[in-house]
């Protein structure tokens, strides 16, 4: 399996070892562009891994803080109390850069900005960028592909 993430189209591509596509879904990538350096709030280039994933068997919708569940349900309620909060939801997939002065190690490391790919509420516009630096998806597309990868699946970010 691989994922490549395209930021121009802002679309995550699922592919199987043979390269066939799989999937594809929509996604938003960084408000602020792209970028590696720690603080940017930009979303990484390069080549990464799957290194963690986070919230197998959690409910569609729950919400996580420092990649820990909080007990929470996302409901347009509870984001009218909150509506300042980056919502994380459902399930987490942590990025890992593999290029070295790029996008591992020192003030670039992908796993130290604590990069993922997760979960959005429904009322997030997708294809369009929109995040911190992560990648959203629509819960029940990161269901689906939660189930489909196994870490260290490899990450394709295209920008």
């Amino acid at each position: 399996m691989k994922i490549n993430v395209q930021i121009v189209a802002q679309q995550l591509e699922l592919f199987d070892d043979a390269g066939k596509l799989l999937r594809r879904y929509p996604i938003s990538s960084a408000k602020n562009g792209v970028g590696e350096a720690y603080g940017s709030y930009c979303t990484p280039r390069g080549k990464h891994i799957i290194r963690a994933k986070i919230g197998t068997g959690a409910a569609e919708n729950a919400v996580f803080v420092r990649r820990r569940p909080t007990g929470e349900i996302y409901t347009p309620e509870l984001g009218a109390q909150f509506p300042r909060r980056d919502w994380i939801l459902t399930r987490i997939l942590w990025l890992s850069g593999c290029e070295l002065g790029f996008n591992r190690l020192g003030s670039s490391d992908t796993m130290r900005r604590y990069i993922y790919i997760h979960g959005t509420p429904d009322s997030v516009p997708l294809g369009v960028p929109g995040s911190i630096g992560c990648i959203r998806m629509r819960n029940a597309d990161l269901i689906e592909l939660f189930d489909l990868v196994p870490a260290g699946t490899e990450v394709d970010i295209i920008g």
